[in-house]
């Protein structure tokens, strides 16, 4: 506001802030600020930098003044135009939202909200990717600790375990594939490349054939990383920060419990043809496998097992169908003897494992 010759005036209820009298004062503006004087009286001068809008009473427009809680200024009536001039304007919605304005302003709402989501769904994919492999590798020795002590043993199983593994996957040395004796039909990849079967689920198979194809699958998870995703999805960077060791029941079971997102499955599902392809093996089996599970063939409750963590549908098994190449010769995962030994691998265990940890 520029200087004038003649001040204006205007009256003004005013709270000094330090006392709870309401006093009535004259304002007295000229230049860059103004007075209040009380019966004569000018007081000190403020800046109308000063001022703050506040809310008004009874619609009246009201000012307090920056680090002077409790001090206020309301005027009585309307404020004279060329005062209002210098005075801040009200804010309705905050400040920047008044400088952008309303629709503005939601909109850069709508985008950082946008933003956000964005971020939070792409996390835990992309913070799975950054974790070194020795901390996975840590994180699924800490996981496969009573898992390892209660797999099944049988020397004729194991080594045809270890035949169906090369078979489906030869280059990777690093794979461990277990089998624990534990009804459900069921498989879980762990962090650092185990995979554990649960015998449920071969003693539900009708062929190495389809074992070999729910192996592909959860290799396909170890290929994509699936696993760490999921981990930190449902327990957050409490995976990767301390006390590993005190959490890993809950670390497991949440891999037992969690399904992997359609994505995911789809990702899976597209490695395990590929190496179903590249070992001459029938994708046919999984496909048969899979239609049994959307069916709930078999015991309801240990069909449902491997459905909660690997969400089953038609489309699936279709897409294992379609991808049998024409004149194609495909030759059995195991012989029958191997085959026998694989389905007899928990033979010798005589408690099941206490999945519940």
């Amino acid at each position: 506001m520029s200087a004038r010759s003649d001040p204006m005036r205007a009256d003004v209820w005013h709270y000094d802030g330090v006392t709870a009298l309401r006093r009535r004062v004259e304002l007295v503006a000229e230049g860059d600020g103004f007075t209040l004087a009380d019966d004569g009286q000018a007081g000190e001068r403020v800046a109308f930098a000063e001022l703050t809008p506040g809310d008004g009473d009874a619609g009246q427009a009201s000012f307090g003044r920056k680090g002077h809680p409790g001090w206020r200024i309301t005027f009585d009536g309307a404020v004279p135009a060329d005062l209002a001039a210098a005075l801040p304007g009200a804010h309705r919605y905050g400040r920047w939202v008044d400088r952008l304005g309303l629709w503005r302003a939601v909109g850069v709402f709508a985008v950082l909200a946008a933003i956000v989501v964005v971020v939070v769904l792409r996390t835990p994919a992309l913070l799975a990717r950054m974790i070194p492999a020795s901390a996975e590798q840590r994180l699924g020795d800490v996981m496969m600790g009573d898992f390892g002590r209660k797999g099944c043993s049988d020397p004729a199983g194991r080594a045809a375990l270890a035949t169906l593994v090369q078979r489906v996957d030869p280059d990777d040395r690093t794979l461990e594939v277990h089998v624990v004796k534990l009804p459900m039909v069921n498989a879980v990849t762990l962090p650092g490349g185990r995979i554990v079967v649960f015998d449920g689920l071969i003693q539900a198979a009708q062929s190495p054939d389809e074992v070999a194809g729910v192996i592909a699958h959860e290799i396909g998870h170890v290929r994509g990383r699936d696993v760490m995703e999921s981990l930190l999805r449902q327990m957050g960077l409490s995976v990767l920060l301390g006390g590993m060791e005190g959490h890993v029941g809950g670390y497991t079971n949440a891999l037992l419990a969690t399904a992997y997102s359609r994505d995911a499955e789809a990702r899976a599902d597209g490695r395990a043809i590929d190496m179903l392809r590249d070992a001459k093996l029938s994708p046919v089996p999984t496909a048969r496998f899979f239609d049994r599970l959307g069916k709930g063939a078999g015991s309801t409750e240990r069909m449902f097992a491997y459905i909660a963590s690997h969400p089953v549908s038609a489309d699936r098994a279709k897409r294992f169908r379609a991808s049998v190449a024409k004149g194609a010769v495909y030759t059995p995962a195991l012989d029958a003897r191997e085959w026998a030994a694989l389905r007899g691998i928990c033979s010798d265990e005589t408690d099941t494992i206490d999945w519940r940890f």
